[in-house]
């Protein structure tokens, strides 16, 4: 199989299900978002809006198993897309899987879902396949928040969120340069993949540049694509062992996109420290 991590390749991007009747509404009402970094191609595409600050709600305290997440209708529908809002776009849940904890090192953050598999049949990816991955920044939201979404096609992955000393290669253990970060939070997508069928080709159509540049979100590398293990690295402005701690939370979104159904999970790192 291929893997995601090839020189020189770009990386072009799963489950609660708790619609709420204003979903559509709630997609329309975004308010704007700070455009990402260009993506790849040479177009560069606006980011969509964020919703206004709502208060999530409780989730357990991270740990390597996780019940099966509480949706609510306050989340917000949507943010960062890799695209302009068309007509026939709709949210058909947004759901809080962690809401603002710090998954260090030992304490790692774990989301389960379980789809058949193969999850659609040829020629389309046996497994949930990245389609598209966004960045914005949110400095108007309480708290501030930086965010990396990772937009799959088929269903929701599995996936576990830690922070890590040093990103490693999946596979061969080597380091995986991260230059300019504080600390390097690792996602780790279970039962998905990043390239078609016959492993001749990427399904990832749009990502911005590795070097993001944002205060709390800096960067971020792949790490692996291989037996249904994808991951990859999040670079952290702020060091790992700084107190306070850097927090993360995470939404999934279901959601029809420009036609495609898409299941994504945006990673949201806390930026209170940097106002």
């Amino acid at each position: 199989m291929m893997s995601a991590i090839t020189a020189g390749k770009e990386w072009p991007h799963v489950t609660a299900r708790s619609a709420g009747a204003g979903a559509l509404a709630l997609l329309l009402a975004l308010t704007a978002c700070t455009p990402s970094t260009p993506q790849p191609g040479g177009s560069s595409q606006p980011a969509a809006s964020s919703a206004a600050p709502t208060t999530a709600p409780p989730t357990t305290a991270p740990s390597t198993t996780m019940a099966a997440p509480s949706a609510s209708a306050t989340v917000p529908a949507d943010s960062d897309e890799t695209a302009p809002p068309q007509s026939g776009d709709k949210v058909i849940s947004s759901t809080v899987t962690l809401n603002w904890t710090w998954p260090g090192p030992g304490r790692p953050f774990t989301a389960a879902h379980e789809n058949p598999v193969p999850i659609s049949p040829p020629p389309a990816a046996p497994l949930p396949a990245l389609y598209a991955i966004g960045a914005g920044m949110h400095p108007a939201e309480t708290p501030p928040y930086d965010q990396l979404s990772f937009r799959f096609q088929g269903g929701f992955p599995g996936y576990d969120i830690e922070f890590v000393p040093e990103l490693t290669a999946d596979g061969s253990g080597l380091p995986i340069p991260m230059p300019g970060t504080g600390a390097i939070l690792k996602v780790v997508f279970h039962g998905a993949q990043a390239h078609t069928a016959d492993g001749t080709a990427t399904t990832i159509t749009s990502a911005p540049a590795p070097a993001i540049g944002y205060p709390a979100l800096t960067s971020y590398a792949p790490a692996g694509d291989f037996e249904g293990v994808l991951s990859y690295g999040i670079g952290v402005g702020r060091p790992m062992n700084t107190a306070p701690e850097t927090k993360v939370r995470v939404y999934e979104v279901e959601k029809i996109e420009r036609g495609q159904h898409l299941y994504v999970v945006a990673v949201q790192l806390d930026t209170s420290h940097w106002k």
